[in-house]
């Protein structure tokens, strides 16, 4: 995975209270209720600052989460007693390991995006496969690539604004720009916040996102060692359609 890629401590601070608005009831209760109706052990790989792990676990899932960002996971380990912080690790999708078998791995939120390249794709579906229990199902999502908006792009383009704290305000601004040969988006999300002493902060954080399309993804998972289940249009697995906003594919170990 990119370093680019990986959530930087600005991202880390203001995570949870925008994706606190910005996903509210999108996606939350599908992913917390495959994760609660598990019947074993579960991982969740992209973990972050734990906006569906700590649902899981205060509801008693045998949950377990890696990320590659120290800063995100600095934030979720004040959110869990210190006797669960042996659920988290800092590992890589293409190369982590660990000692467990698990019923069901997601990786929620578009992780998919930052592995740039079909060998990092392949690696991490192949490294997800060995964790599996036999029969175990893996789980992960994906936007829908808008021609428009990879067309066109976005420039500065403010999509969040409100309270981190009592008192204090955070705005985010995002620019995107795509390359279509690559099936790269270029995005930029740009900070804008007080602090205590009242001096307004401004920065800045570039990252790249592969965009990705449907009979692609059914020939990525048929390459790796995973059985496709289906590739669904919503969190209510329904079939894709012309209002589709998200792939979600769901997958098995034989």
């Amino acid at each position: 995975m990119s370093e680019s890629s990986v959530y930087p401590e600005i991202v880390a601070r203001f995570y949870d209270v925008i994706y606190a608005r910005v996903r509210a009831g999108y996606d939350t209760s599908y992913f917390i209720s495959k994760m609660k109706s598990a019947p074993g052990p579960v991982l969740e790989v992209g973990v972050g600052t734990g906006r569906f792990f700590t649902e899981a676990l205060k509801a008693q899932a045998d949950i377990y989460g890696i990320d590659n960002s120290h800063e995100m996971l600095d934030q979720l380990k004040k959110k869990i007693d210190s006797s669960e912080q042996f659920r988290i690790s800092k590992q890589d999708v293409t190369s982590f390991s660990l000692d467990k078998k698990f019923v069901l791995i997601i990786a929620p939120f578009r992780v998919f995006a930052h592995l740039l390249t079909v060998d990092e794709q392949l690696a991490a579906l192949n490294r997800i496969f060995d964790h599996l229990a036999p029969g175990g199902i893996f789980i992960f999502d994906l936007y829908i690539p808008d021609l428009n908006m990879l067309l066109n792009g976005l420039d500065n383009f403010p999509d969040f604004e409100g309270e981190y704290e009592p008192g204090h305000t955070v705005k985010r601004f995002v620019t995107a720009k795509a390359d279509l040969v690559r099936q790269i988006n270029r995005v930029t999300m740009r900070f804008v916040w007080d602090e205590d002493n009242g001096e307004e902060k401004d920065k800045e954080w570039s990252f790249d996102m592969r965009f990705f399309w449907h009979y692609e993804l059914e020939h990525l998972i048929h390459r790796s060692k995973l059985e496709l289940i289906n590739i669904y249009g919503d969190y209510n697995e329904n079939p894709l359609g012309p209002k589709s906003r998200d792939f979600v594919i769901k997958c098995r170990k034989q």
